[in-house]
């Protein structure tokens, strides 16, 4: 869904729409990323999981978007086209409904 939004962005306005959805993208898609791989290798960690863990990783991961958007907003202030941006975020944030729109029931 990124990707899309980064080209879509890209072919309506040019440039600096497409890496400003790509920004967005980013923003989510990395922190998410990285508490994904973190919640699997504590899956196969021989140590009991601890739920505590798992709430201190969303808050990081939440955190870390937050933080990104804010250092995107600051570093691209004359180029940085909001829309696209936000096209970018919504558009990862919410990709998971088309997989569910799109996955076969078994």
């Amino acid at each position: 869904m990124g990707v899309l939004a980064v080209l879509l962005s890209w072919v309506v306005a040019g440039f600096a729409a497409g890496v400003s959805a790509l920004i967005g993208a980013g923003a989510y898609f990395i922190p998410n990323v990285l508490f994904a791989v973190r919640v699997l290798a504590g899956l196969y960690s021989p140590k009991i999981s601890n739920p505590l863990t798992f709430f201190l990783g969303e808050a990081f991961k939440l955190g870390s978007t937050v933080l990104l958007l804010l250092l995107a907003a600051y570093l691209g202030r004359g180029w940085l086209v909001w829309p696209a941006l936000l096209l970018g975020l919504v558009c990862v944030l919410k990709g998971y409904v088309l997989l569910f729109m799109v996955r076969r029931p078994r």
